[in-house]
């Protein structure tokens, strides 16, 4: 019989600093322009990430930064996080729901890019069966790739959008196929995307904070944490 993993359960049923951008600034506007859903909990974010080989710079990132998540909670409140991810040969697995950064940053330090193809499919998936047991009030999604049937992809994301369940998704890589899917996955899921550059963590921190702050308590959450940097992007966009 085969060990379990300690750190995840497995999930077999799985149908520096730099300038932020433009992206990120229009991405953080629109998060604060956005209703949460109704929820009687705490938040809950599920966080997926794409841990196939090309993505370990950015995996290291992420992991270094995600305690960002939690820094844009008030006290009062908490933050339900799950990582997701997938790597490999068909291996995609999720964490279990945790409640502070120490505990996540533990799940993620334990795991290493390996090659393999994007298994999208099953993200969207797992986050339609996690969502039906008990509300998740945004998702995050972070890749750079997409080698799956985009057609089929689309069909998910708009099922998610009809429960609630709003995507946020972050492109590393400038690939124009690649962001035409997000964008469209985005929308259909009623959510939010931006591109970041992985050679600037800032980017990353911003993002995650705003969907945080999202997740927890709505757009009045986002504005109350937003920082001095988001208050400053958010005075050069138009009104």
């Amino acid at each position: 019989m085969a060990k379990k993993d300690p750190v995840t359960q497995r999930t077999s049923r799985l149908p520096d600093t730099g300038r932020v951008s433009g992206e990120v600034a229009a991405f953080v506007k629109k998060a604060s322009t956005m209703a949460r859903p109704e929820a009687t909990r705490d938040g809950r974010l599920l966080f997926a990430l794409d841990a196939t080989m090309s993505r370990q710079p950015t995996w290291d990132l992420a992991c270094s930064l995600q305690a960002e998540m939690f820094r844009a909670i008030p006290k009062s409140s908490a933050l339900q996080v799950q990582l997701l991810y997938f790597r490999g040969f068909g291996e995609c697995r999720a964490s279990k729901w945790v409640l502070d950064a120490d505990a996540l940053a533990r799940l993620m330090g334990r795991i290493a890019c390996s090659g393999g193809s994007t298994q999208i499919s099953r993200v969207l998936g797992h986050a339609r069966s996690e969502h039906g047991k008990r509300r998740i009030n945004a998702m995050v999604y972070v890749g750079d790739a997409i080698e799956e049937n985009v057609d089929e992809l689309a069909d998910k994301a708009g099922q998610l959008g009809m429960l609630g369940l709003p995507m946020f998704i972050f492109q590393e890589g400038h690939d124009a196929r690649v962001e035409a899917a997000f964008r469209d996955f985005a929308r259909l899921s009623k959510g939010a995307y931006a591109r970041f550059d992985a050679s600037a963590s800032q980017e990353l921190a911003a993002l995650l904070k705003a969907v945080a702050a999202y997740a927890s308590g709505g757009r009045n959450l986002l504005k109350l944490q937003a920082s001095s940097e988001a208050h400053a992007l958010l005075a050069q966009l138009p009104p």
